[in-house]
């Protein structure tokens, strides 16, 4: 069985199927890149709540950002968010994000009970 949590036009925030609830992207406001990571995996823990999962069962991580240069300022904020011995799968790549001012964008997949 496949589940979907609030679903719109073009995407579903949560899709959860056989054991595995997959997190549509999340973006942050703010001037920093900080700033923004910190809004964005808020995001990421509500969505994780609502799916019945935690940070603690996190799989997947894929991570987008604006410029590269923002890797550090974005590892200073994950590394404090992700719980010890919990680290999930990571990618970490550059793209162009939907609006100009955004600087990154996660995206997750997580176990769920």
């Amino acid at each position: 069985m496949i589940e979907r949590i609030g679903t719109g036009i073009r995407s579903s925030k949560i899709v959860k199927h056989n054991g595995v609830a997959y997190i549509t992207g999340q973006v942050g406001e703010g001037a920093t890149i900080q700033e923004q990571t910190i809004e964005c995996l808020s995001r990421v823990d509500a969505l994780l709540t609502q799916a019945g999962s935690s940070r603690e069962k996190m799989l997947r991580v894929t991570i987008w950002l604006a410029d590269m240069s923002d890797f550090d300022g974005l590892n200073e904020v994950w590394n404090a968010w992700v719980p010890e011995g919990h680290s999930p799968a990571r990618a970490c790549g550059e793209a162009k994000l939907a609006r100009a001012e955004l600087k990154v964008e996660v995206i997750v997949d997580a176990a769920y009970d």
